[in-house]
């Protein structure tokens, strides 16, 4: 018999990183830029353990745009995991969760950063953590390198044209370089007008477009921008969604390819610009709210000779319906961070044999398995994937199967 005692958990030592970011004691403490492995001092200091990493960019932890820099590689991706894991554990459900899928430093296509005209200068960048504050970016380890690189210029062309209170600034890579949407900025004046030209001439932009408050209004575009999908190309519209990285992209479609198999007839919901339905195969019925994108799609599609029709449904109002569902052998669905209860339960409802779930919020996600899981799916496995590097903002890919 051994009668050496249980090791106990040090009562100080930081044993995982919760949902918002705090590391988390046994006995349910938080403490702010913990990771897992410190320890916490009597008077509340984080005392650096094996996983605690010096954060790479001088704005951190003021910028809101990383939340997580001081957890290294394998405590980063260890909370990734954690996050599926621990929504799914929420509505008593398991299923294998495998190892994340995490986008490398200085890899995000798209971002919004803030714009204001503010003691004589232009400050540009993220809001700080829970504040309005601008914080004005000198670096930044997650934004693509093209895309910070005009982080500069553009604020000496926001300091030419007259900004309301704050203006916004979307940046998007595209296939034909930077994709650049100015809302809340007012170009007076033939001079204002020509500086953002020779602005998106000389930074090779693949398009500059101007929202003065009555829409966004393209201001260049020397060829029709686009975005390649599953190798077609699809026309971009301003402002228009595009996974955060391209790494994150080939791994939600991989995952999305892997779960439906040879499918000759697959449902695209919640279809965007046809990430997933132009990388299918067989037959594909994409449905999607978004005029733009079904216009974007539907064109692209045919140029390509896909077999697919698009339709132009809004699947909150109008779910496909459960006998429709069941003209297909897969169904993808990829809906925003809320989820979609009415069309999870028609899906539930449905004889569809295969189900790919993509989602941006793992509790969402775990709410919608459990209707599917009540309704006769099996959730085979789930795929953890962190295109937001450093951020609580987790994806994932997910196969049911009937």
């Amino acid at each position: 018999m051994n009668d050496s005692p249980v090791p106990r958990v040090a009562a100080n030592l930081i044993l995982r990183v919760a949902a918002r970011g705090d590391g988390v004691l046994e006995d349910g403490r938080h403490a702010a830029f913990a990771a897992p492995g410190d320890t916490l001092t009597a008077d509340g200091a984080v005392v650096p353990g094996p996983h605690h990493q010096a954060p790479p960019c001088r704005h951190f932890p003021v910028c809101g745009g990383c939340q997580l820099q001081h957890l290294d590689d394998a405590s980063y991706a260890g909370f990734v995991a954690d996050r599926v894991a621990t929504a799914l554990v929420a509505q008593g459900l398991s299923a294998p969760v495998r190892p994340p899928l995490v986008s490398p430093p200085r890899t995000r296509r798209r971002a919004t950063l803030h714009a204001e005209a503010k003691g004589g200068r232009v400050r540009l960048g993220f809001t700080a953590a829970a504040s309005h504050d601008i914080v004005d970016l000198h670096e930044c380890w997650v934004l693509a390198p093209e895309l910070f690189a005009l982080v500069g210029p553009l604020r000496k062309l926001l300091a030419r044209m007259k900004l309301r209170r704050r203006a916004d600034v979307q940046m998007t890579l595209i296939d034909g370089g930077v994709d650049v949407s100015l809302a809340g900025v007012t170009a007076e004046g033939l001079a204002a007008t020509e500086a953002l030209t020779t602005f998106a001439q000389a930074h090779g932009l693949a398009r500059l477009s101007l929202d003065e408050g009555y829409g966004s209004e393209p201001r260049w575009e020397p060829r029709p921008a686009t975005v390649t999908l599953g190798g077609v190309p699809v026309p971009f519209p301003a402002g228009g969604f595009l996974q955060a990285t391209a790494e994150g992209e080939a791994a939600l479609v991989a995952a999305v390819r892997e779960a439906v198999g040879a499918s000759t007839a697959t449902v695209d919901l919640f279809a965007g610009l046809g990430t997933f339905a132009l990388a299918l195969p067989g037959r594909v019925h994409a449905a999607e709210a978004a005029r733009d994108a079904v216009l974007a799609l539907k064109s692209a599609g045919a140029r390509a000779g896909r077999a697919l029709t698009v339709e132009h449904r809004d699947l909150f109002r109008r779910p496909v319906t459960a006998e429709e569902l069941s003209r297909f052998d897969a169904a993808v669905i990829d809906p925003p961070r809320a989820g979609a209860q009415d069309q999870v339960a028609a899906l539930a409802a449905s004889a569809v044999p295969v189900i790919a779930y993509v989602s941006c919020n793992p509790a969402s996600f775990a709410r919608d398995a459990g209707a599917l899981v009540a309704g006769g799916y099996r959730l085979d496995w789930v795929q953890p994937v962190g295109q937001f590097r450093w951020s609580t903002h987790v994806e994932l890919a997910a196969r049911f199967v009937r």
